[in-house]
């Protein structure tokens, strides 16, 4: 019995979660070695799966899941909207969550309760027990982990409390790496991700900023004021939502980023770094591809199609925090970016969707239909303003 207190004493996890959990610097990499030190100390354990809720738009939480016999952890990820699918309602994860207590069953009794699909799954696999323990953060929430085993007879009860003495320091690491998350989340949602990871560094006081060389993408949805009176607010809302998916999610895709909604217009860039034909090259495609979403948003709509300008520019801008000292922005600005906007204004003038600018176009391939030298407002030299032919 000594023998096997040694082998189950958690004491030294403890103390390596206590640490940081060294070397693991993702919460996968901390799953991934806090397995094998499991191993090591005796456990048995056949799957371990750590389900951590988070603050995102689109995702509503990840699941970090381990196999026996691989070395690496898979991530999960839960759409909103998942509380209300029958997977979710039939999961132990549900209980753990919402009546913040532990799940155990004992696959190997017959009388054991077969309730949960995905422990059935699991003893169908040669599951033996199954134990879900709730992961509790300093502010309230409830998390959970769980684990299975193939043991004969299934986890000891010395196996279950050195376990369940391991889901207070699991606890403060994991809430320590959802955190981390969530303030990447909201700065990717709100900022980009490339403006978030600068204010993650430590970009974040007041004048912080590079200048940079960059394509401006400009984006404006035309006549909203008039589609705003003719519909609700919320059907208004949900067709702006759909505009700037259509406009944007190609800029998205093509490592493009998002600064500003401006109502119903939005500013994009694409840093050109040492490669500007590339950098046009991909606002060119990002912008070909926003126009044929829209064409297919527009067959789908009924009445009058929504009428939309997109205009591309390069020049040279600051990236960086501008605002009050107490509320800022990350965004461009510059001569660049004022251009842009006052191209993108004469998409109606000339009834095309896309209007690029000469500095653009000197990097690109295609058939290109001059409108001639213009001279915009608040701009000393005339630009030449090109769109695609047809």
């Amino acid at each position: 019995m000594a023998a096997q207190a040694r082998e189950l004493s958690v004491q030294p996890l403890i103390d390596w979660l206590d640490r940081g959990a060294p070397p693991a610097r993702t919460p996968q990499e901390m799953v991934l070695h806090l397995c094998r030190r499991l191993l090591g100390i005796g456990l048995p354990l056949y799957r371990v799966a750590v389900f951590v809720r988070t603050l995102h738009p689109n995702v509503l939480g990840r699941g970090f899941i381990w196999h026996e016999g691989r070395d690496f952890v898979e991530i999960v990820e839960a759409p909103h909207g998942i509380q209300e699918t029958d997977i979710y309602l039939r999961s132990p994860l549900r209980v753990v969550f919402d009546e913040h207590t532990e799940v155990r069953r004992r696959l190997t009794d017959p009388d054991a309760p077969a309730d949960f699909p995905v422990v059935e799954e699991m003893r169908a696999a040669g599951a033996t027990d199954f134990l879900a323990l709730p992961l509790r953060f300093v502010n309230g929430e409830v998390h959970g982990a769980s684990f299975a085993t193939r043991r004969p007879g299934g986890f000891s009860e010395a196996q279950v409390a050195a376990l369940r003495r391991l889901m207070a320091p699991l606890a403060r690491i994991a809430e320590i790496y959802a955190l981390m998350r969530t303030a990447r989340n909201i700065l990717d949602a709100y900022l980009g991700r490339q403006a978030g990871e600068k204010v993650l560094a430590g970009r974040i006081r007041r004048g912080d900023g590079e200048d940079i060389h960059a394509v401006l993408w400009f984006c404006d949805l035309r006549d909203s004021t008039p589609l705003a009176d003719s519909m609700s607010r919320d059907d208004f809302l949900r067709l702006l939502n759909e505009f700037f998916e259509c406009v944007l999610g190609p800029v998205l895709e093509r490592q493009g980023e998002v600064l500003r909604f401006i109502g119903d217009a939005a500013l994009a860039i694409f840093p050109v770094g040492t490669d500007p034909a590339g950098a046009c090259a991909q606002a060119l495609a990002a912008a070909r591809d926003a126009i044929a979403r829209m064409a297919k948003l527009n067959e789908k709509r009924q009445g009058k199609p929504l009428a939309f300008g997109i205009a591309l520019h390069l020049g040279d801008v600051l990236y960086g925090n501008i605002g009050t000292p107490t509320r800022l922005e990350f965004t461009v600005i510059g001569a660049a970016a004022n251009e842009a906007a006052r191209i993108e204004s004469l998409c109606r003038q000339f009834d095309v969707s896309l209007l690029v600018s000469d500095r653009v176009v000197r990097h690109v391939d295609g058939e290109w239909k001059s409108l001639g030298q213009h001279k915009l407002r608040g701009v000393g030299d005339p630009i030449e303003l090109f769109t695609p032919l047809p």
